[in-house]
């Protein structure tokens, strides 16, 4: 208790609604790819589609965030979260109509599009210049903690009690709301956006180019990763459910120990790290069939599923990246925000291709759309190579100490 009481009062309450994103968030990873194919009846090519409208909000996210910079980063924040409410809770209520879902899921996700880039940026604002990545270690960890708990319990209602999806959806809607209540009650944070702004410095070239090749690496996951589960090996919302708990039991030890070595061994050669595994992920998802038999390939693949959840923590070294070459502080939301855009930009086409390919390739066309995963990893590690800390920096001061 001692310890609680000498902590930060905003530090706290921003603790706290993390965690309470995290119950929401369980409710997402776990329960939303069974609904789409078992509650919906959606194909592959429907459910690829349907990356585009959920996001949409992405690429608009630096020009959202900018318009609403007079509220703060911290409002903000809490606005996103009550948009995401309103669209999980309506998730659960309408009837099953594609056209319902599709604008349902696109209020959930301008939520939490607004709220992924600030919640890093408010998560830096607590911690020194040498102390960043364990700082997202340990916000990560608080969400992971109530995502193994969450996730545990949904397992319990969906496996003896049978609930339906629409009373998931409905727990994590007010999940949501009840996290925006702590945003509520934080003090302004100094150095708090209160003007618009929007930032494209040529010093941060690298920085978006890795936005780019995140959200191809993020998306082929996020699209077609549980996909292959739900659709190719027929597994219950139970099972996802499981899985989802594992990976939020592993995300308590792995995201504050990634953290640490961000801060140890630096972006560069965490990044590229990231990029060796996921190129080994996509190998076992594209041959897993072909090479085991099925129970075997079915758990090889679970196990990549889990091994890529966890590599998501990764994306703190893109965050800490763009704080460390901030030219000024004032550059690190609105940046974020922008390669939030800039992800998108792939995030809203390579589902629709994916798809495509899957759709005409016949029963085996998954393994072509993980055959992509893997080149875009070998990129990837490539890209991550020319990372250098404090370039954009140095290249700014020099060039103004040749105008003086």
């Amino acid at each position: 208790m001692e310890y609680l009481r000498n902590m930060d009062r905003n530090y706290l309450l921003f603790l706290l609604s993390t965690a309470l994103v995290g119950v929401a968030q369980s409710v997402d990873g776990s329960t939303l790819t069974n609904y789409l194919r078992d509650g919906l009846g959606m194909m592959i090519l429907e459910r690829s589609a349907l990356e585009f409208p959920r996001e949409l909000p992405g690429l608009f996210m630096v020009g959202i965030i900018g318009m609403l910079a007079f509220l703060g980063d911290t409002r903000t924040m809490m606005l996103g979260n009550l948009f995401s409410a309103a669209g999980m809770f309506a998730l659960g209520m309408i009837p099953p109509d594609y056209a319902l879902v599709v604008v349902s899921i696109f209020v959930y996700n301008v939520g939490t599009h607004i709220y992924m880039p600030l919640s890093n940026s408010i998560g830096m604002s607590f911690a020194s210049a040498s102390d960043l990545g364990r700082s997202l270690g340990r916000m990560n960890a608080v969400n992971t903690f109530m995502l193994v708990l969450s996730s545990a319990v949904l397992w319990v209602l969906f496996t003896f009690w049978h609930i339906s999806y629409a009373t998931a959806f409905t727990i994590g809607a007010v999940a949501f709301v009840l996290a925006a209540v702590p945003l509520f009650f934080m003090k302004p944070l100094e150095g708090t956006r209160k003007t618009p702004r929007f930032v494209f410095r040529k010093e941060y070239k690298l920085y978006y180019w890795l936005s780019v090749l995140f959200g191809a690496r993020k998306q082929i996951f996020i699209t077609f990763g549980p996909w292959v589960l739900v659709d190719i090996f027929r597994q219950p919302v139970a099972t996802m459910t499981m899985l989802f708990f594992i990976v939020s039991i592993a995300g308590i030890f792995v995201k504050p120990w990634i953290g640490s070595v961000i801060d140890r061994y630096g972006e560069k050669r965490v990044l590229s790290g990231e990029a060796i595994c996921f190129f080994l992920v996509c190998l076992g998802y594209a041959f897993a069939a072909d090479l085991l038999p099925y129970s075997w390939a079915l758990l090889l693949i679970c196990f990549c599923y889990v091994v890529d959840q966890a590599l998501n923590a990764v994306s703190m070294a893109r965050a800490t990246y763009m704080r460390k070459i901030a030219l000024v502080p004032e550059d690190i939301s609105p940046s974020l925000s922008l390669g939030t855009s800039i992800d998108h930009l792939v995030t809203m086409v390579l589902p629709i291709l994916g798809g495509f390919v899957w759709y005409n390739s016949g029963p085996d066309g998954y393994k072509y759309v993980f055959l992509g995963g893997a080149a875009i990893a070998l990129l990837n590690f490539i890209s991550a190579r020319f990372i250098r800390i404090g370039g954009a920096k140095a290249e700014a001061v020099a060039a103004g100490s040749q105008k003086r």
